[in-house]
């Protein structure tokens, strides 16, 4: 046994046979996360508010990969697991008007509440309930929302010569059955690796370290992620 699998406190579900739906799928994020997912075997389902818009996205990724597309309702009922990707100025409104059909799912909140300003560049926005994961979990409320994948480079996640994401992804939620399934998804795209970063109550900060890694690669013309040691 090696040292990492020692510290290895629980073994991670099999989640190789779900479905994802992917809301705001049609962005360079939502595309870039279809990608890795429909690589790793999963079916994939963009969803937008036009359902030939999302599969103009699909058809983009190319037709040899398990992805489609339709209206967001659609791709979120027929998922097992629904990611949001979508603008944060769009975030709560899509979600109530599908808190219906979202209930009882694993929801997975990969939206960053950021500004940008000529000169300063980005910076995180204030949310009133402290970051768009608990927005996204006071709206939903029969839903378990999970936090994760913010820290995601979606240039990285289209570029057809990068094979491995060399990145830990943060996963943070309330419900321990519901981080483990989305660590393990992350584990499904190689070189990623899904890291339990606490509760729900700490997204603000994860979702706000996006514009200081957004800074680093500006300056740095860089891809920059994150890297947990120790773990």
């Amino acid at each position: 046994m090696t040292e990492q699998q020692q510290k290895t406190p629980y073994d991670l579900p099999d989640v190789s046979g779900l479905t994802i739906g992917i809301l705001g799928g049609t962005g360079d994020q939502g595309k870039g996360l279809a990608r890795r997912f429909a690589l790793a075997g999963h079916r994939v389902v963009i969803g937008s508010r036009k359902a030939e818009r999302a599969q103009q996205a699909a058809d983009d990724l190319g037709a040899d990969l398990p992805v489609s597309g339709a209206e967001n309702e659609a791709a979120a009922s027929g998922a097992d697991v629904v990611v949001v990707a979508v603008p944060w100025d769009g975030h709560k409104a899509l979600l109530e008007s599908l808190r219906e059909v979202l209930a009882g799912k694993i929801v997975v909140d990969c939206v960053n509440p950021l500004g940008f300003e000529k000169g300063k560049g980005a910076f995180a926005l204030p949310v009133e309930e402290g970051s768009a994961a608990e927005q996204a979990a006071s709206v939903l409320a029969e839903s378990r929302v999970v936090a994760a994948f913010h820290h995601v480079s979606a240039k990285l996640l289209l570029d057809p010569e990068v094979d491995e994401m060399e990145l830990d992804v943060l996963v943070l939620g309330n419900d321990r059955e519901a981080t483990d399934l989305v660590q393990a998804l992350a584990g499904r795209i190689p070189g990623m690796r899904g890291v339990y970063g606490g509760r729900l109550h700490n997204a603000g900060q994860v979702e706000a370290f996006t514009a200081n890694l957004i800074s680093m690669n500006r300056r740095y013309k860089a891809h920059a992620g994150l890297r947990i040691t120790d773990v």
